[in-house]
């Protein structure tokens, strides 16, 4: 899938701000690339998660809200992200190096 795509079909995980009740999971940032990941716990799993960023990457924030979607459920000890999978989703898109790198700023903050 393209980024563009993924943005035309909305993400389902972006905020402005914390939502009230979460808890920070990590943030992280990179020249002018930021992402912070917001979870919401429930005994010891993630029941939510959500992610701020900065707007100026579409493809920051595709990455994230895919990846804030993919931690759904998991166990809070043992968070894991596949470079694979989701470099693989986002496989139409041309710019390797950026989704790669884009990626790597996401799992700073996980």
């Amino acid at each position: 899938m393209k980024v563009a795509e993924y943005h035309k079909k909305g993400l389902k995980n972006f905020v402005e701000e914390k939502p009230e009740g979460y808890k920070t999971l990590g943030s992280a940032k990179e020249g002018v690339h930021r992402v912070e990941i917001y979870i919401l716990e429930e005994n010891g799993k993630i029941k939510d998660a959500k992610f701020s960023s900065s707007k100026r990457c579409k493809k920051l924030m595709a990455i994230a809200d895919l990846v804030t979607e993919k931690i759904k459920g998991l166990d809070t000890s043992s968070i894991g992200i596949n470079d694979e999978e989701i470099l693989q989703f986002f496989q139409e898109e041309r710019e390797k190096d950026k989704m790669k790198n884009r990626l790597e700023i996401v799992k700073k903050a996980v």
